[in-house]
């Protein structure tokens, strides 16, 4: 009986996640494509195309349109193994797959629509409200400006943001948002980003002008936030959004991290000072490199950890996992940060050759850790708030 449960679950869903399997070949390329990437200032088409290929746009579709209904856990993964190749292509593959994620939350006529192709349709999608939404007779007309919306010129949709007039408050007695597919070809883009790092995630401005949006490519906010799926029932549609926090733009900065480690690593090992005595021989060098891999792994650690919480995997106290998932992830990204600084600092001026991929792991990290989703402050704040008060409440008993 035993082996036959074993052989069911084994068939329904593989040893190695699709996205984990193709991840490495979608670092090779977009590794090899970084100087093409950068100087486009969005990702090259071949980099765009392994994505696809390799399964991240479907990771999250659901079964019924021949989606992974996968594992936060594999994705968290396969994007640390593109990051060591490309921040921006780490970026774009992360993002576009969360945001196929909102496409279970449409009406099911909705999301016959946005994967009518298959679910291979690369999505992208903004996560702040702007712009106006206006209530018209089946719909929505939508008008406005959506900043940073990454890979949105190699997106088939983007899902504009927007609070709406007389929606449904939510029990903060904020106004309703709702998001709002949009396919490509309606959208303008205002090319906007001109940044020192993470330049190929191409997070320009998405212009949409009296674009009519039916209610069925329409969601609300809440719905996501609660892990409310229209029809489906896998764990990565009905987790509440607080269980994944920052993870999609956490986990590209650990990617990066990792293939600065590496290539600083292979860089001292070939490096001697000037008496010709080898770096790598000497304490310092070796307890720089010791304490930046520490760092590295204790980020992945918490990363990882934040990931199964996602999967269901790991359980956490009632109320633990909006506030902890936050401070880990914006600790996570401090350490990254630290790292990477020393790792960029011990390279000499080799490092600060265009040329070289270190300089371009630390612009892309440090760039990528500005995000105020990292805030410690904010997120310290939260966690601290919660558990004092958790452990008042306990004393108290």
């Amino acid at each position: 009986m035993l082996s036959d449960t074993t052989t069911t679950l084994v068939a329904e869903r593989p040893l190695v996640a699709e996205v984990v399997a193709g991840a490495p070949r979608v670092a090779e390329i977009a590794a090899r494509c970084a100087g093409e990437t950068e100087a486009a200032r969005r990702l090259a088409p071949e980099a765009v195309e392994a994505v696809r290929e390799a399964g991240f746009a479907r990771h999250f579709v659901p079964a019924a349109y021949g989606g992974a209904e996968g594992r936060f856990t594999d994705m968290t993964s396969a994007v640390t193994v593109v990051g060591q190749g490309c921040a921006s292509a780490a970026w774009a593959a992360s993002l576009s797959a969360y945001a196929a994620r909102y496409g279970a939350f449409l009406p099911l006529e909705g999301q016959a629509e946005i994967w009518a192709d298959g679910p291979n349709a690369l999505m992208a999608g903004a996560l702040m409200p702007a712009g106006k939404a206006e209530p018209v007779a089946g719909g929505w007309r939508l008008s406005g400006e959506w900043k940073y919306i990454s890979g949105v010129r190699f997106a088939d949709w983007v899902f504009a943001c927007s609070a709406v007039p007389n929606g449904q408050p939510g029990p903060d007695g904020r106004p309703e948002v709702r998001f709002f597919a949009v396919p490509r070809a309606d959208v303008t883009v205002k090319d906007t980003w001109f940044t020192m790092g993470m330049r190929g995630t191409g997070s320009d401005t998405m212009v949409l002008d009296d674009v009519l949006v039916p209610e069925h490519r329409t969601l609300s906010r809440f719905d996501i936030n609660a892990g409310r799926a229209t029809a489906s029932e896998a764990r990565c549609h009905t987790v509440p959004v607080d269980a994944l926090n920052a993870l999609p733009l956490a986990v590209p900065v650990l990617g990066a991290a990792r293939g600065a480690l590496r290539v600083g690593t292979e860089q001292t090992v070939l490096r001697v000072d000037r008496r010709g005595v080898p770096v790598r021989e000497k304490p310092p060098a070796q307890i720089e490199l010791a304490r930046s891999a520490a760092e590295v792994d204790a980020a992945e650690l918490l990363m990882q950890r934040a990931a199964r919480v996602a999967d269901g995997i790991e359980q956490t106290r009632e109320g633990e996992a909006p506030v902890r998932g936050p401070r880990d992830l914006a600790l996570a990204v401090e350490l990254l940060v630290a790292a990477v600084d020393r790792i960029f600092k011990s390279g000499g001026t080799t490092a600060h050759f265009e040329s070289d991929p270190v300089q371009r792991f630390w612009r892309d990290v440090n760039t990528a850790a500005s995000h105020v989703i990292f805030d410690f402050e904010t997120t310290g704040a939260a966690f601290g708030a919660w558990a004092l008060g958790a452990e008042g409440t306990e004393r108290g008993r």
